[in-house]
């Protein structure tokens, strides 16, 4: 009974970060990418509207670190709970 708790709450807590990790994910691309461009585009970075440069690079930049980021944050779910092998 014991371990399907721990199984229960371990998935509770990865779809909380999923979650987390993809509507920040979504407010990169979409919000800063396409809702608030028009207000980023005031300023420059490398001679490139900062809303420019969020709709081509700067998602997929923040996806790749979210990428990065899940992982640590599994591994130290998986230590938790006891499912580090």
């Amino acid at each position: 009974m014991i371990d399907n708790k721990n199984a229960k709450n371990y998935w509770k807590q990865n779809v909380k970060y999923v979650l987390i990790l993809l509507s920040i994910w979504f407010l990169v691309s979409y919000g800063a990418g396409i809702l608030f461009k028009d207000q980023l585009d005031t300023i420059q970075i490398g001679g490139f509207k900062l809303g420019f440069w969020f709709a081509q690079q700067g998602s997929m930049y923040v996806f790749v670190i979210l990428i990065f980021v899940y992982v640590r944050l599994m591994n130290k779910l998986d230590k938790k709970y006891g499912y580090d092998t």
